[in-house]
């Protein structure tokens, strides 16, 4: 039994949510989601609360009933309060600026990173931080984990790319004779 599942998930005040067949439509203001449940669980809207059931006995519906329930959740949560990552650069001579809808980076490489900030994604850069939100969970992830693949955190001196709540590992040095 998934206890994820079970959970009902609460419609917040301003927030429309209509099922049409297998398709569940989100909107608040401009804003409007959708989810495709591909019929593999049975969707109850009541009372202002969104009920997820898997369909038959069957592994698939079963695995999907906290999944679409767990998607459910994230897109109401970006919906009202939207997602954000935060990102810290360290290094000598490391740093970022915002050139209208293109992050520019200085990793250490012999030139600039520019990096195209996608649809539906606000960056801003703070001396050191750069802090990635938005509305949909996987793309905010995707955008910070791209920006950091440009220049991990190297484990000797940590200087790189790292999320603000990362803990690098560090290695000692080489070791001189004495």
């Amino acid at each position: 039994m998934s206890r994820i599942g079970k959970q009902p998930v609460s419609i917040p005040n301003g927030v429309e949510v209509k099922l049409e067949g297998n398709l569940l439509k989100f909107k608040k203001g401009n804003l409007a989601k959708e989810l495709d449940t591909k019929a593999n669980v049975n969707i109850e809207i009541k009372e202002g609360q969104i009920l997820f059931s898997p369909k038959g006995e069957d592994r698939q519906s079963r695995a999907y009933w906290g999944t679409y329930r767990a998607l459910t959740q994230n897109i109401i949560i970006g919906l009202t309060d939207g997602f954000s990552k935060t990102l810290e650069i360290n290094g000598v001579g490391y740093k970022a600026a915002l050139k209208g809808k293109v992050l520019e980076l200085a990793l250490g490489f012999s030139h600039p990173i520019n990096y195209a900030i996608p649809e539906g994604i606000e960056i801003t850069v703070e001396k050191n931080n750069i802090i990635v939100k938005g509305s949909d969970k996987q793309v905010v992830g995707q955008v910070a984990a791209q920006i950091r693949e440009f220049r991990p955190p190297e484990p000797y001196k940590g200087k790189g790319v790292k999320y603000s709540d990362e803990r690098i590992i560090r290695k000692a040095g080489k070791t001189s004779k004495k």
